[in-house]
C-alpha cells in the first residue's frame, strides 16, 4: 500500500499566513471555482468541491502553512477524486456538453445542420410503429444484443436482426428525402 508523502516545510509567502480565512476566501474563491470547473466541467460539482476544501481549511487552519497552495492542491485532488469516482457519469455528461465533446471544432452552421438532422431523426422515429420504436430503443439506447432483445420481445434472433435492418433502411430513406445523408 502507498505511504503518505511526508510534509515538506516550505517558506511562507510574505503575508500569506497573516491573512484571515475570510480574506483568503474572498480572494481565492472565484479562481478556485474556475479551476475546479475546468477540471470537472460541472458548475455545481465545482462549487461543492471548493466549499468542501474551504471547510477543511477552516478545520485545519493552524496546521496549514501555505493556505493558497494547499487550497489549489486540495481542489485538484478533490476534482480528480470526483472524476475517478464518477467516471461513468462524467462520460455520459460529456456527450451532453458540446463544450466538452468532439463538436467543439464545429462551425455554427455545422452545429445547426447537426441539430436539424437530430430533430428530423427524432420525428421520423416517433412516426414509427410502437414495436419498431421499442426495437430501436432496446438496441441503440439499451445497448442490448439481438439475443437479449429476442428474450425481451419474444421475436427470434433472426427476426430481430431482419426487422432492425429494415427499420434502419426505412429511416435512412426518409432522412435522404429530407436531404440528410451520412455526412450531415
Amino acid at each position: 500500500m502507498l505511504q503518505r508523502t511526508p510534509r515538506v516545510k516550505q517558506p511562507i509567502a510574505l503575508g500569506e499566513r497573516s491573512q484571515s480565512l475570510r480574506a483568503l476566501f474572498d480572494t481565492e474563491e472565484s479562481p478556485l471555482l474556475r479551476y475546479a470547473f475546468s477540471l470537472t466541467g460541472r458548475r455545481a460539482v465545482a462549487e461543492e468541491i471548493v466549499q468542501e476544501v474551504f471547510l477543511q481549511l477552516h478545520s485545519h487552519w493552524d496546521e496549514v502553512e501555505a493556505p493558497k497552495a494547499w487550497l489549489k492542491r486540495s481542489v485538484r485532488n478533490k476534482a480528480f477524486n470526483y472524476l475517478r469516482d464518477n467516471k461513468r457519469e462524467v462520460l455520459d455528461t460529456d456527450e451532453q456538453h458540446p463544450s466538452q465533446s468532439r463538436e467543439t471544432d464545429e462551425t455554427p452552421e455545422e452545429t445547426l445542420v447537426r441539430m436539424e438532422a437530430t430533430c428530423a431523426l427524432r420525428q421520423i422515429i416517433a412516426e414509427l410503429g410502437e414495436s419498431d420504436q421499442q426495437l430501436l430503443k432496446l438496441k441503440y439506447f439499451g445497448d442490448l444484443t439481438y439475443s437479449d432483445i429476442s428474450g425481451q420481445t419474444g421475436l427470434s434472433i433472426g427476426n430481430v436482426g431482419y426487422r432492425l435492418h429494415h427499420i434502419l433502411k426505412q429511416v435512412a430513406g426518409k432522412l435522404r428525402q429530407l436531404g440528410i445523408d451520412g455526412k450531415s
